[in-house]
């Protein structure tokens, strides 16, 4: 079996700051924009994390894909954001789905400065 994974870091995110700390809001983004890619969520775990002295608490959502995962981890204080989209390309290839899906989640954050990585996983599926 083989997948896309692919990841991005982001720095100085310019979106509103309630991306970063409105789980709900985000979670619920999410899943929206995965059906828009047309990808397949089959479940979603949300969780923000608790004010500190630095600031507000950050938020990580998962939402499970019937392709793979999309985690989104976010740092309100810092301004910033990592982004992890995985989809497993076992009854046809989501590659496409998958980078329109980062690119949907780079608009949503706009940040200043990304790092951007992509791996090839698996072996390709065997010839019928």
């Amino acid at each position: 079996m083989q997948g896309l994974h692919l990841t991005a870091d982001l720095h100085h995110c310019r979106c509103d700051s309630v991306w970063l700390v409105d789980a709900d809001r985000l979670g619920s983004w999410c899943v929206q924009t995965v059906l828009a890619c047309g990808l397949q969520p089959v479940g979603q775990l949300l969780h923000r994390f608790p004010d500190s002295l630095h600031g507000p608490g950050g938020i990580t959502a998962t939402v499970l894909l019937a392709e793979s995962h999309l985690c989104v981890h976010t740092w309100p204080e810092q301004k910033a954001v990592t982004l992890d989209v995985y989809v497993c390309n076992f009854g046809g290839d989501h590659s496409v789905k998958a980078h329109a899906l980062m690119d949907a989640l780079l608009a949503r954050f706009a940040p200043e400065r990304a790092q951007h990585n992509s791996l090839l996983r698996g072996l390709p599926a065997p010839a019928a």
